[in-house]
């Protein structure tokens, strides 16, 4: 392997495991991504990008989720060891890497954010490499957030919607399996029958028949699992509803 195949894998395996995020170390298409990009990088002679040596290979990925602007990005490059790059050689480039399998199109929702850390570094005089370090940094850390709150908003549908059950379970109405006061029981009402299902330690679910929730109930069944019992309610209900 030549010193610059050798310089870009090592770029390659340094960006990764500089990651503060575990979970970004351990994720299959963070892995997959790099056994990809060494691959690339070990093969380039056969590449059709025939300006682009290995150092700007490294910038040009580096730098694909971060929001720079094309003429700075293709003055840095500009600067590395190659042919003289164009604007369209850049943007395509770009596109390129966007493309590939385990890569996505920088987030739209982040554009501002980095721009904006972009142009306080740039003023202050930090070199191109390092701002991208630092947008690298400042993405991930977004995309944690981001994760997090989406997280959190399913969080409290999920709640709402399980609230909604209870009030409709306790209002009379007719409706599917809902934890009434953080219960381990789960109750339901078919065709104005009420019913109440529990998990035991061998994790086979048992199945009542109730009037109340305070109510032990009458024993209907014991299943391996909560589907059979749904199986087996539908059946009793029908029966219920024929009589």
């Amino acid at each position: 392997m030549n010193s610059d195949r050798q310089y870009a894998v090592a770029s390659l395996l340094f960006d990764f495991v500089k990651s503060p995020s575990l979970r970004h170390l351990r994720d299959p298409h963070s892995v997959h991504k790099l056994a990809r990009d060494i691959v690339n990088a070990i093969d380039r002679a056969g590449s059709i990008w025939s300006k682009w040596e290995a150092e700007r290979e490294e910038v040009a990925k580096a730098a694909a989720p971060c929001w720079i602007p094309i003429e700075d990005l293709l003055a840095s490059l500009n600067n590395l060891p190659g042919p003289t790059l164009t604007k369209t050689d850049v943007e395509q480039r770009l596109r390129a890497i966007w493309e590939e399998p385990y890569t996505t199109y920088p987030n739209e929702d982040l554009k501002d954010g980095c721009l904006a850390l972009y142009r306080s570094e740039k003023a202050q005089g930090t070199e191109m490499r390092a701002i991208i370090g630092m947008l690298q940094e400042h993405l991930e850390r977004e995309d944690e957030r981001l994760r997090r709150e989406q997280e959190e908003r399913y969080r409290k549908l999920k709640e709402e919607e399980r609230a909604k059950l209870e009030q409709r379970f306790l209002s009379g109405a007719d409706c599917g399996w809902t934890s009434i006061d953080s219960s381990a029981s789960f109750y339901c009402r078919r065709n104005g029958r009420t019913f109440r299902i529990v998990q035991g330690k061998d994790k086979r679910w048992t199945l009542f028949r109730v009037e109340t929730i305070e109510d032990e109930g009458v024993l209907l069944g014991l299943y391996q699992g909560r589907g059979d019992a749904n199986k087996a309610l539908k059946t009793i209900a029908y029966a219920n509803e024929r009589r």
